[in-house]
C-alpha cells in the first residue's frame, strides 16, 4: 500500500512563507490526485489543494487562491504546497493524502477533494502562523 510522508512545517510570523512536501511511495504516482488538507483544532479537516499527477489539473480553496500553489515532481514522486502570505487563520496541521485518478474523476475531486474519499494518509504537519 502507498505510503506519504509529510514535511516543511514549522512556526511562521503572519506575512511569512513555507513550502510542505509530500513525498510518496508504493504506488504509481503518476496516476493520482494528491491532496493537501488541513485541519485546525476543533474544527473538521479541510481541502486545502489538490493537483493531478496524471494531468497536472489544480484545485485551490478560495482562500488560499493567488497566495498557495502546488505543484509535483513526478520525477521525485513528490507533491509540494507553497504557502506565501501566511495568515493566522492558516494555523493547522497539514496532511497529503491520495485517490486514484480515475476515480478522482468520477467523484469530482478537482472540485470539491471530500477527505473521506481519500486515503493513504501522510502523518501531518504543523502550520503556525502568529502575529
Amino acid at each position: 500500500e502507498g505510503q506519504l510522508v509529510e514535511s516543511g512545517g514549522g512556526l511562521v510570523q503572519a506575512g511569512g512563507s513555507l513550502r510542505l512536501s509530500c513525498a510518496a511511495s508504493g504506488f504509481t504516482f503518476g496516476d493520482y490526485a494528491i491532496g493537501w488538507f488541513r485541519q485546525a483544532p476543533g474544527k473538521r479537516r479541510e481541502g486545502v489543494s489538490c493537483i493531478s499527477t496524471s494531468d497536472g489539473s489544480t484545485y485551490y480553496k478560495e482562500s488560499v487562491k493567488g497566495r498557495f500553489t502546488i505543484s509535483s515532481d513526478n520525477a521525485k514522486n513528490t507533491v509540494y504546497l507553497q504557502m506565501n502570505s501566511l495568515k493566522l487563520e492558516d494555523t493547522a496541521v497539514y496532511y497529503c493524502a491520495a485517490l486514484a485518478w480515475a476515480t478522482a474523476q468520477a467523484l469530482g475531486a478537482m472540485i470539491f477533494p471530500d477527505p473521506d474519499d481519500f486515503g493513504s494518509w501522510g502523518q501531518g504537519t504543523q502550520v503556525t502562523v502568529s502575529s
